[in-house]
């Protein structure tokens, strides 16, 4: 009996230690992301990150450079596919499953109309539809949404043999008309078109197909976007 009452005794000294040890355990283990920012990335191939590890692309970098400034972000929801238009995201956008609301919303497409040649009054209408769904999705309010320009492919080796002059007077045309359509919903735009245009002098800023943006190129991105998102955070009442 005396070792029993001991025993007991032993039981009701540690108790109080274990369970507080269990609960610093269980709060150790709970995953940042369960009380961080949500983020939706629509767009193709520029921002699924061909080419490069996931870790790589856009979206992901973007959440990393957050992360460093405090600011938890869940892993991306990316609705993007290599060589998809307007039309194409859209038909992604119709049928994919979705949070109810994001936090954060980047939206980059068109380049891929540019390449198979459809024209930009096309263009216009369909990507103004994919605006309306992005700041939807951002719970209708145009300060979490972020449009990116159209990357310039003219200047990548795989353009070799093209009129590269051509290629960039469609893609200004492209960004003029997401720029200004941007503008009209109070959307936050980023120019990263000239940055990849300083692959003519800069491989490095390449993968390995010579087309797409490496994650070098990508990292410039992220942060003239974290910057931005950054802010808006850190004024946002929701978090």
């Amino acid at each position: 009996m005396r070792t029993t009452f001991l025993h007991i005794l032993a039981l009701k000294a540690i108790r109080p230690v274990f369970f507080t040890l269990l609960t610093i355990f269980i709060v150790a283990m709970k995953k940042p992301t369960d009380k961080g920012y949500n983020y939706l990335a629509l767009g193709d191939s520029y921002t699924i990150g061909e080419q490069v590890e996931a870790r790589d692309n856009f979206p992901n970098q973007l959440r990393m450079l957050l992360e460093k400034k405090g600011i938890v972000i869940d892993p991306p929801q990316i609705i993007a596919q290599t060589g998809w238009t307007t039309d194409e995201l859209q038909s992604a956008v119709n049928t994919a499953r979705y949070a109810t609301r994001y936090d954060l919303v980047t939206l980059l497409i068109g380049v891929n109309n540019q390449y198979r040649g459809r024209k930009a009054e096309d263009y216009a209408p369909e990507f103004e539809r994919l605006l309306k769904n992005a700041i939807g999705f951002a719970g209708d309010d145009p300060n979490h949404v972020i449009v990116l320009s159209i990357p310039d492919w003219g200047v990548t080796p795989f353009a070799e043999g093209r009129d590269r002059q051509k290629i960039a007077g469609e893609i200004d045309e492209y960004n003029s008309i997401n720029e200004e359509i941007a503008k009209k919903y109070g959307i936050h735009y980023i120019n990263i078109t000239e940055s990849t245009r300083a692959a003519t002098g800069d491989p490095s800023l390449l993968a390995a197909d010579g087309l797409h943006p490496s994650g070098k190129e990508y990292a410039k991105w992220a942060g003239l976007a974290s910057e931005w998102v950054a802010s808006v955070f850190k004024n946002s009442p929701d978090k």
